[in-house]
């Protein structure tokens, strides 16, 4: 059975910082893409950083870039993300994403989401 389970997410004030966690299992963790996306209350869903299969290389949006950090470990099956500096704009519900194939098909797969809360 395919899960991803979030965690670490909580309320923060400005400035501080929020390490994400998400546990994989079910699937070849190290063959799929992993991603973090968040959604803010009346906006829609958005990419944050992802990191490739092998951990070579990493992307984020322009709003997150040198305040956020993606990383994967293998070992553990675990994906993170490491934010400082939030901002209250960094509110949203946080999800991790994996894109992979199984059985020469496209499959992606969601965990359930945490909540990130910025505010004094």
């Amino acid at each position: 059975q395919v899960q991803l389970v979030e965690s670490g997410g909580g309320l923060v004030q400005p400035g501080g910082s929020l390490r994400l966690s998400c546990a994989a299992s079910g699937f070849t963790f190290s063959s799929y893409v992993m991603s973090w996306y968040r959604q803010a209350p009346g906006k829609e869903r958005e990419l944050v950083a992802g990191i490739t299969s092998a951990g070579g290389s990493t992307n984020y949006a322009d709003s997150v870039k040198g305040r956020f950090t993606i990383s994967r470990d293998t070992v553990t099956n675990t994906v993170y993300l490491q934010m400082n500096s939030l901002k209250p704009e960094d509110t949203a519900v946080y999800y991790c994403k994996a894109v992979g194939f199984r059985i020469g098909v496209s499959v992606v797969y969601w965990g359930q989401g945490t909540q990130v809360t910025v505010s004094a």
